[in-house]
């Protein structure tokens, strides 16, 4: 599990001023040549707003459009029309270099941990500082402060072939949070995990929300996930949004015949 200086607390009674949006996806679409030539499309226009410090989460079956929803977020995948906003500013209308340093502000936790194996844990940490310019010393600092988050200072000189898997990913979840962005994106990072390797991936995320108010963007296929993190959901079947579902008591209250289904079956 993950060590703290204070104890965990459940999102669940985070309450969001009517405002307070830090992403907003305005009818964005993806699609993709395949390789007979003929045309696929991921992402139907979508619209979806996210709250400033909420735990969101997009669900959906294999091929449903999550992931690509997530990296449309990021413009990793730019979109085919529509406008995407983060903290009010237009991702869609920057200039290259504008968007990297607004990319910045947007962590990313991988589903296969994504570590550069000839670093150490520390300086896969370090490196989206060093790519941002950060001076050696502020550096330094900020490694040590993200390892003591995620409780592997004592793994800082391991390399991570010596890593257990919830260890990468937790190595994973502090380099994301090392430039201190504004958001997460978490591209089902529990998946190859067991369950109480899971859980203590989880308890990351939720006091890293909790403490610094990050918003997260969370895929996942797994309904413990949605149903210990998330406020709402996004449930996606077939490249379309058919609805954002509450979750209260970690109950997910579905109104769609898909949504139900969805919910109530192992995805």
């Amino acid at each position: 599990s993950c060590y703290f200086l204070s104890p965990l607390c459940s999102t669940s009674g985070f309450v969001l001023s009517g405002n307070d949006t830090m992403i907003t996806l305005d009818r964005v679409s993806k699609r993709y040549q395949t390789r007979d030539k003929q045309w696929f499309t991921a992402v139907e226009p979508t619209s979806l707003d996210i709250g400033q410090g909420e735990i969101f989460g997009l669900m959906g079956y294999s091929g449903a459009g999550k992931s690509t929803l997530l990296r449309l977020i990021n413009l990793l995948e730019r979109p085919d029309s529509g406008r995407v906003l983060v903290g009010g500013e237009d991702l869609t209308a920057m200039t290259p270099a504008q968007l990297r340093r607004t990319r910045q502000n947007i962590g990313m936790v991988f589903q296969q941990f994504n570590l550069l194996s000839n670093r150490t844990v520390s300086g896969n940490v370090a490196f989206p500082l060093e790519i941002a310019r950060w001076p050696s010393e502020k550096t330094a600092v900020r490694v040590k402060e993200c390892l003591e988050i995620v409780g592997l200072s004592d793994r800082a000189h391991h390399y991570p072939a010596q890593l257990s898997g919830g260890q990468k990913q937790r190595v994973g979840i502090a380099r994301a949070l090392a430039p201190n962005p504004k958001v997460i994106l978490a591209d089902e990072p529990t998946s190859a995990l067991d369950p109480a390797t899971t859980r203590s991936v989880l308890e990351c995320l939720e006091d890293i929300n909790r403490r610094f108010h990050v918003t997260i963007v969370i895929v996942t296929h797994e309904m413990s996930v949605i149903r210990r993190l998330c406020r709402r959901t996004a449930l996606l079947h077939q490249g379309r949004l058919l609805e954002v579902a509450d979750v209260r008591d970690r109950q997910i209250l579905a109104r769609t015949d898909i949504g139900r289904e969805l919910i109530t079956e192992e995805l």
